[in-house]
């Protein structure tokens, strides 16, 4: 299926306290995403930490969202797993919650075959209504969707298209090839947002845009718009920052930079601990260059 999300979608991190999940500065958060006029919540993706977070935890985190949103922006859920029986446990009670869509990562670690990627994807589409997206991010997972084979999980009648996340601009364009008029290509990886627009994707996922959603919306809106010259613009004062972003293992630096901007993020779950000074201070610099105020 094609024409799900268009637009700019934001990877949502999840505010942690010492004892569970900081729902008050969670509903800020959402609000700040609806205020700059992002297309689409993405919670409970590989960002948001659900590999340290309970069952319970993960069901009360998408309750709140469904209340907090009240239908005024789409919520795609995260549901992916290395046990596909759990995901379509989870997939199931998500569309029950309230979703939107749902967000399914590879299998991690078991790194099945082709035919596994095949069948799991198979197996949680046919656990729902829902319009299904598949996450390929092969360097966190282990497991590469190859174009051919998505080629075929796109004829999968609710599967809505792939967040592509491998890093190999080879590898997008011929999965966009294969895929063009099944479903969709969306961009999973923020220093590639640009590119990966311009070989036909419909929308990014991005990790970024938990800090500024206006600018990536604006790449987003002035390359579908056919506005290189000015999209080059506002790449240009992005990367910086999505560099700094990506320092460390994601959710680090966006977590420390959600907290240096005024929002109570808490630290990431063990194993990630808080981000290296040195690397906070080339994060402090990158957001002040793109004009938003450090609360140092």
């Amino acid at each position: 299926m094609t024409g799900f999300l268009t637009g700019s979608a934001t990877a949502m991190i999840t505010p942690f306290t010492e004892s569970g999940i900081n729902f008050d500065s969670f509903g800020k958060m959402i609000e700040y995403q609806i205020e700059g006029g992002t297309d689409a919540l993405v919670i409970l993706g590989t960002t948001g930490e659900p590999a340290t977070m309970t069952d319970a935890e993960k069901q009360s985190v998408m309750r709140f969202a469904v209340e907090k949103a009240k239908g005024r922006i789409k919520l795609i859920f995260g549901t992916g797993g290395n046990n596909t029986q759990k995901a379509v446990e989870m997939t199931r009670l998500a569309e029950e919650i309230g979703a939107d869509g749902i967000l399914a990562v590879t299998p991690y670690y078991n790194k099945c075959t082709q035919n596994g990627l095949i069948e799991y994807y198979k197996a949680i589409c046919g656990a729902t209504r829902l319009p299904v997206i598949c996450y390929n991010v092969p360097g966190r997972t282990g497991v590469n969707i190859l174009p051919a084979t998505m080629e075929r999980i796109a004829d999968i009648p609710n599967m809505a298209g792939i967040k592509e996340a491998s890093g190999n601009m080879q590898q997008v364009m011929e999965t966009a090839r294969r895929i063009r008029g099944k479903c969709d290509l969306y961009s999973g990886e923020d220093a590639l947002n640009l590119p990966i627009l311009c070989v036909g994707g419909k929308a990014v996922i991005s990790v970024v845009s938990n800090i500024v959603p206006k600018q990536v919306k604006w790449l987003v809106s002035e390359v579908l718009a056919g506005k290189l010259d000015i999209a080059n613009g506002t790449n240009d004062v992005l990367l910086p920052l999505i560099n700094a972003c990506f320092l460390e293992v994601n959710p680090i630096p966006v977590k420390a930079a959600m907290n240096l901007i005024g929002f109570d993020a808490g630290a990431p779950r063990a194993p990630l601990t808080p981000m290296e000074p040195e690397h906070l201070e080339t994060l402090k610099a990158a957001i002040t260059e793109n004009y938003i105020e450090v609360h140092a």
